[in-house]
């Protein structure tokens, strides 16, 4: 487990995380809501590692990507005027927007029919020191803590890592989480809809 703060950290501390994602760990990471499964969105085989520790089938269930700033969102998702408006409004912020993803992800992005994308930018020192030394996006997943009832293993670094550190090549601590959950947001057609309300309100 390595200790992360909201700021000063070690550059060798940061550049150990990012060593992990370029070679293609899973690490878990905080978010603006709750600590997430991780990897580097760019290495399919590290992507598909997670969707099997998560069980999650890729062609049912629109994969998630974190970017640093709205430029990289661009990159990755197709943007209307309207929605990027929309956007730069409320990221910063925990908000995941339903978007149809770019070619540029890998093929394991776009298994399902419209090749929807969760995109995420969350409002997260720790993560975005990372993000913006590493250079690329994330996938991120939630932890697979549905038959744990204690909130605990959601939010405590040192219960997390030992709950599901064998299945990470890296357990970040960056202090005690939240049960945050992000609010869902469908911009297909530039009609915004709230699939799930999370902690924040669109504004």
């Amino acid at each position: 487990m390595l200790k992360l703060y909201s700021k000063d950290n070690p550059h060798e501390r940061i550049d150990q995380v990012v060593r992990t994602l370029l070679d293609g760990g899973v690490v878990i990471l905080p978010t603006d809501t709750t600590y997430a499964l991780m990897c580097h969105a760019l290495k399919e085989r590290s992507v598909e590692r997670i969707c099997r520790i998560r069980q999650i089938d890729p062609r049912e269930h629109p994969l998630s990507v974190i970017c640093y700033d709205m430029s990289a969102i661009s990159e990755y998702a197709h943007i209307s005027n309207t929605v990027y408006k929309v956007m730069k409004r409320n990221l910063p912020g925990p908000f995941t927007f339903i978007l149809p993803g770019k070619n540029k992800l890998p093929k394991v992005f776009r298994h399902r029919t419209q090749g929807e994308v969760g995109i995420r930018m969350p409002q997260c020192p720790v993560l975005a020191e990372i993000m913006q030394q590493l250079g690329a996006p994330l996938m991120a997943a939630s932890l697979p803590t549905d038959d744990m009832a204690e909130p605990e293993y959601q939010t405590d670094p040192e219960l997390i890592d030992e709950a599901f550190g064998h299945l990470v090549d890296l357990t970040v601590d960056a202090g005690m989480g939240s049960l945050g959950q992000s609010t869902v947001v469908d911009c297909h057609d530039d009609e915004l809809y709230i699939v799930r309300q999370g902690d924040a309100e669109l504004q």
